[in-house]
């Protein structure tokens, strides 16, 4: 290892280690940044999707204990009755964050479930991420005994209850509305989003390792495995996106009606952008689309959920190759200055002004609209890694290292091509360091693989 990424490793373990937060003298978790210029807002609290990458660096490095602390206690303002309120957060729903409040001189954790968010969503991922991490502190710790606790075991089932409630739609998927997930402003993604979908496929596979058979587990066990093969089926088939499949799309016919129908969700060619995607789209490529519904198929590249779609092994050996086929070939699009883009491409014009009400920082090439995050740089490692293309995890890492200590560790960059750092980004953003960090050690280290993959 070269001077320059020692020292560039030395100094995020450094900041990382700054970040963590505290509750009864026990460590907990880590801020979203510690940026000293700009107004804290809520990136001074812990977020339980920003936790994790942090989380599985700590892991690794035998620092188990932050992370049975921050699964137990956010455990705790989890909601275990039903409620009448609407205004209240549902049975099973998992904070987006929380922060350590003080009254009567005493520490407690006051939670947000997106009730302060900017959109008023509550978080569909938190749960779902909640889940993740707790196999992985199993796997670690190599010890079931403390996800077969009774506390934990009841939180697993209250938040699987939440996703395979009954519900309008009769699709596998999960139904959530934008805001729900990483991208929590509107983006046009109401409906069944990749990123949900990949992430309850991730969290089906991992409950049935971290359910006990107990009678009270019973009968989710039997509702997870009823939802597993369609599930799987439908994402593979009906979200998946190649030069093959476009042609089929192309000549769809609509309104069709019954159980034979080949255009199942009644999708009009036209709102679809073939010529332009057929000439973007490579022979050799392939990805899972960004939403599915009626009369809708987003063909646009959301990379956390093609991502993860590869580390879950939701996508098959060849779709998951095709999927980094596409990354390869579409370097200068997706990973550009900067890895990487969170979708691709942008909205941009009237379409921007329509889909996310003309939102400023998800203007085209900004934020969530097209800009680039540096914590998606493990999870791209882990998927390359995964299917033995190691060298493209190299380049990456090779790209962000020229840039991250000199920017201070930006939340995410602007541009096509990921050169400027972003308008409204906070630095010394802690899952930008612990994405980082995390890549590093999965480069060095493969078997670490086994903390967030999943065999077919």
């Amino acid at each position: 290892m070269s001077e320059r990424s020692l020292a560039i490793e030395e100094q995020a373990w450094e900041t990382l280690e700054k970040s963590m937060i505290y509750y009864h003298e026990k460590p907990i978790g880590t801020i979203a940044a510690l940026d000293p210029g700009i107004d804290a807002a809520n990136y001074d609290q812990c977020f339980i999707r920003d936790f994790v990458s942090s989380a599985l660096v700590f892991l690794i490095k035998g620092k188990a204990d932050i992370v049975r602390f921050f699964l137990e206690e956010t455990l705790k303002l989890q909601p275990k009755t039903t409620q009448l309120d609407c205004l209240k957060p549902s049975r099973g729903l998992m904070p987006a964050s929380f922060k350590i409040g003080f009254a009567n001189g005493q520490e407690y954790l006051k939670a947000d479930f997106g009730d302060h968010a900017i959109g008023r969503v509550a978080p569909a991922d938190a749960g779902l991420w909640w889940i993740i991490l707790l196999r992985a502190y199993t796997i670690s710790t190599e010890s079931k005994e403390f996800a077969s606790r009774g506390d934990l075991q009841e939180g697993i089932r209250l938040i699987l209850e939440l996703c395979l409630v009954t519900r309008f739609d009769m699709y596998p998927m999960v139904l959530v509305p934008d805001g729900a997930s990483m991208i929590d402003r509107r983006l046009g993604l109401y409906g069944h989003p990749l990123d949900i979908q990949s992430l309850f496929y991730a969290v089906l596979k991992a409950s049935l390792e971290l359910l006990t058979p107990i009678k009270e587990n019973q009968a989710i066990i039997q509702a997870v495995r009823n939802r597993l093969d369609p599930l799987i089926k439908q994402l593979r088939e009906n979200y998946w996106l190649d030069a093959e499949r476009l042609n089929v799309i192309y000549r769809f016919q609509v309104e069709e009606y019954g159980e034979e129908a080949l255009n199942q969700f009644n999708i009009y060619s036209d709102s679809i952008p073939f010529y332009r995607l057929a000439k973007w789209l490579p022979e050799a490529g392939g990805y899972l689309a960004g939403n599915l519904g009626p009369s809708q198929l987003d063909c646009r590249f959301f990379s956390l959920g093609n991502l993860m779609a590869i580390v879950s092994s939701l996508a098959n050996e060849q779709q998951s190759h095709r999927i980094l086929n596409l990354i390869e070939l579409r370097w200068s699009d997706l990973i550009g200055e900067m890895p990487m883009k969170l979708c691709y491409p942008a909205l941009e014009d009237v379409e921007w002004r329509i889909v996310t009400g003309a939102d400023p920082k998800n203007r085209p090439w900004s934020y969530h609209n097209g800009g680039s995050w540096p914590v998606l740089l493990w999870m791209l490692t882990a998927a390359a890694k995964k299917m033995d293309r190691g060298e493209l995890a190299h380049h990456a890492i090779a790209i962000a290292e020229r840039r991250l200590l000199e920017d201070h560790w930006p939340e995410y960059y602007d541009g096509p091509d990921g050169r400027l750092i972003g308008k409204e980004a906070r630095k010394y953003q802690t899952w930008t360091i612990a994405g980082y960090l995390l890549a590093k050690e999965l480069i060095a280290n493969p078997s670490h693989l086994k903390l967030i993959t999943f065999d077919a």
